[in-house]
């Protein structure tokens, strides 16, 4: 498996970390509830998944934790809800990703909401971005899509879950900067989430798709979509190591993808240790490593105060690249 330069420059600062840890005595959940932050079929419900079918798998819950979907925003209705509603709740975990911190630097969650507005759990895994066809498109590599593109600005249409200036739009944004052109000219269309996406770039109403390499596993494992460059640092393991990815093919694109997830922001100190408790002994186990494995995502454990200083780092490091593309002044 390999690791981003964030996670490197992370791990030589200290930052990661899998302990261990009884759970927490002086509080038990009830009725745990997962919050995927979009419609089913995307980032967001896979790391619910993940997380639910691990701990059901271990064994370290007394009862089955529910998943509940919030779309909106890419994060944005959940993160305000939590704030707004339930700003003490105990019981409940939001699903949260690199996308979200992305909007968390451009302040699309509320100008008045950051990232010291959560109390950070722990991550579950690392995804990588990756550059998506139908299996039957004209293109079969990354410098054939470029060519056509520059040959005729503006006729193919990419499309993904979130608006301009999401994580999906960066990922086109900076292959179009690649290729001397301005993104702003870019035929985007916005979805609520990456099964949106998908069905768009399955139905030919989108010919680019800039989605993530664990959303797509099923699609591209039955033989309907095509990845013409995995945006990692290296080729992937296993499955997808015969996909290239952009930097060899002559396009220096990378964008990992952090999963993890937060709680209320005014969450009793002894649920918060509960929880990181129950991520750092997931951690240790068989089922977790299986399921993370199974659903295309790569190692990254960390939780508590390691996980808050990554997630500020992240946020730090989105504000600049928005400031590059002219999303920040």
């Amino acid at each position: 498996m390999k690791l981003t330069p964030l996670v490197h420059a992370l791990l030589g600062a200290g930052l990661l970390m899998m302990g261990t840890g009884a759970a927490h005595a002086d509080f038990t959940p009830n009725k745990p509830e997962c919050i995927a932050p979009a419609k089913p079929g995307g980032g967001f419900d896979l790391t619910c998944r993940i997380l639910t079918s691990s701990l059901d798998k271990s064994g370290l819950l007394d009862q089955p934790m529910r998943v509940t979907f919030m779309p909106g925003g890419v994060g944005a209705v959940a993160y305000t809800h939590m704030n707004s509603n339930r700003r003490t709740d105990d019981n409940a975990v939001v699903a949260f990703s690199s996308g979200s911190s992305l909007n968390l630097a451009l302040s699309k969650f509320g100008k008045d909401l950051d990232v010291d507005d959560a109390r950070w759990i722990g991550a579950i895994g690392t995804d990588y971005g990756a550059i998506i066809v139908k299996a039957d498109a004209p293109w079969n590599n990354l410098a054939e899509l470029a060519a056509d593109i520059k040959a005729n600005p503006g006729k193919q249409v990419v499309g993904a879950g979130g608006t301009v200036g999401s994580q999906d739009w960066m990922k086109a944004a900076f292959f179009y900067r690649h290729l001397g052109l301005d993104p702003r000219t870019m035929r985007y269309v916005a979805y609520e989430g990456g099964g949106d996406a998908m069905a768009a770039v399955l139905g030919n109403h989108i010919q680019v798709y800039p989605g993530d390499m664990s959303e797509i596993k099923g699609q591209l494992d039955a033989g309907i979509v095509r990845v013409l460059a995995v945006l990692s640092p290296e080729r992937l393991d296993g499955d997808y190591a015969q996909i290239p990815t952009a930097t060899e093919q002559g396009f220096d694109i990378e964008w990992p993808i952090m999963r993890g997830f937060y709680m209320a922001p005014e969450a009793s100190d002894e649920a918060y240790q509960y929880w990181v408790n129950q991520f750092n002994e997931l951690y240790q186990t068989e089922a977790f490593t299986e399921v993370r494995n199974k659903q295309g995502l790569f190692p990254l454990s960390m939780s508590g105060d390691k996980f808050e200083a990554y997630i500020k780092t992240e946020v730090e490091k989105f504000q600049g690249l928005s400031r590059e593309m002219g999303l920040l002044k």
